[in-house]
């Protein structure tokens, strides 16, 4: 399905579209019209579409991959994480709490061999169930049994440390690493820094 027809089963013009995303109209078209492909667009583009057309952010981006319907699109770990930070800042903690749940998501990723995702994914709920004073699920008891094999830093960490050796630039990181994170091997500290 492309997204003309995406738009047309959605009951949606392209410029409504446009007017309650907030992306640009010239945009649209041009991703309409295979001008541009939806992974050169921003996190936050993607995000207002699929919200918009009340869809996945894979779902989304599915509809521009050839890959077959049976392998879902795998976006970088990056985006990835933006993507889920940007859902909790405009969900809000709790109901993006009840959606990740709800829509067992963690156990999704689990099940693909997904791995990463499903522990950022787990650690975040935790995280915003600490933080909110809720009790931490425990229908993922089996999957806080594991972790990363070996730490997985931020991109701008990971440059930073090439390019400056001498500095403790990693060493810093996994001291300001949220627990919940790095517990999975996963060095994050930043999650409500997003625009």
């Amino acid at each position: 399905m492309t997204l003309e027809e995406l738009l047309k089963t959605k009951n949606i013009s392209v410029y409504q579209c446009s007017k309650q995303s907030g992306v640009p109209y010239t945009t649209l078209l041009e991703l309409i019209r295979g001008k541009t492909q939806i992974g050169k667009c921003s996190a936050e583009t993607v995000y207002k579409l699929a919200k918009v057309l009340h869809i996945t952010i894979e779902e989304l981006i599915e509809v521009y991959t050839e890959k077959s319907k049976d392998i879902p699109y795998r976006s970088s770990f990056e985006t990835f994480k933006s993507n889920i930070c940007h859902m909790v800042k405009d969900k809000g903690d709790i109901d993006f709490i009840i959606d990740t749940l709800t829509e067992n998501e963690i156990r999704k990723y689990w099940d693909r061999k997904w791995y990463s995702e499903s522990f950022y994914l787990l650690a975040m709920v935790d995280y915003l169930c600490k933080e909110n004073q809720l009790p931490v699920c425990t229908d993922y008891e089996d999957i806080r049994g594991y972790s990363l094999p070996k730490l997985l830093y931020p991109r701008d960490i990971s440059l930073a440390a090439k390019l400056a050796p001498k500095l403790d630039v990693r060493e810093q990181s996994i001291k300001e690493a949220i627990p919940e994170f790095i517990r999975f091997n996963i060095v994050e500290s930043r999650i409500r820094n997003v625009y």
